[in-house]
């Protein structure tokens, strides 16, 4: 099987994330800065032939899918499976917050401890790591020898990344995964393959002023 092409790219910029709160599967959609990263990621692929545009369900990764997927003449194609981590009774809430209320936990939380739920419903890393393997590679095997793009959340990625480089669940984290970056990987039988990571070159050569000038 000829090996299919992934562009993976985190939504744009919520409100909450401006706010470091905690949004799991909560469905909190773009701020005007997201609305410009998507946008801008629109730019940086302009000249990209890509198949097929796969996204989260929830609104903040949809509504930065959608205007690229207009631009290639293609619909977005909604995957529950791209959502993000649940973080049970958490979500809504700033670390600091669950911190100050539940230290133990959020200790349990800082620390990485694979099997370890939120509580009220929230997902361990091995679960999250199962669902998002599984996802990505029932989407990567529809479409061998051509590009796609899938825009997720930034669990996701960061389990993404994980799987490709061979790295645990509970490794520490030493790499970015900002609003907005486009990061490409290679499927094959072999498995994933990272190709580029976290390139925000399109963020950073215009500003958001300029778009709403």
């Amino acid at each position: 099987m000829d090996p299919t092409r992934i562009i993976a790219i985190r939504h744009g910029e919520t409100p909450w994330n401006a706010d470091a709160r905690i949004q799991g599967q909560r469905d909190v959609d773009l701020n005007d800065i997201g609305r410009w990263q998507a946008q801008r990621v629109v730019h940086a692929l302009a000249e990209e032939p890509i198949t097929a545009v796969y996204s989260s369900d929830l609104s903040r990764a949809q509504s930065t899918a959608k205007p690229l997927a207009e631009t290639k003449g293609i619909p977005v194609i909604p995957h529950e499976g791209l959502r993000e981590r649940s973080f049970g009774k958490f979500e809504g809430m700033t670390f600091d917050e669950i911190h100050q209320e539940w230290p133990d936990l959020a200790q349990r939380w800082r620390s990485r401890v694979p099997d370890w739920q939120p509580p009220e419903g929230g997902e361990s890393l091995i679960e999250l790591r199962a669902r998002v393997t599984r996802t990505m590679e029932e989407l990567a095997r529809r479409h061998p020898g051509e590009q796609i793009v899938v825009v997720a959340h930034g669990g996701v990625l960061d389990t993404l990344y994980r799987v490709a480089t061979g790295q645990e669940v509970n490794s520490p984290r030493t790499w970015d995964l900002p609003n907005g970056a486009i990061n490409r990987l290679l499927w094959t039988e072999q498995g994933f393959t990272l190709v580029g990571w976290s390139d925000t070159q399109h963020l950073a050569d215009a500003t958001s002023d300029d778009a709403s000038a």
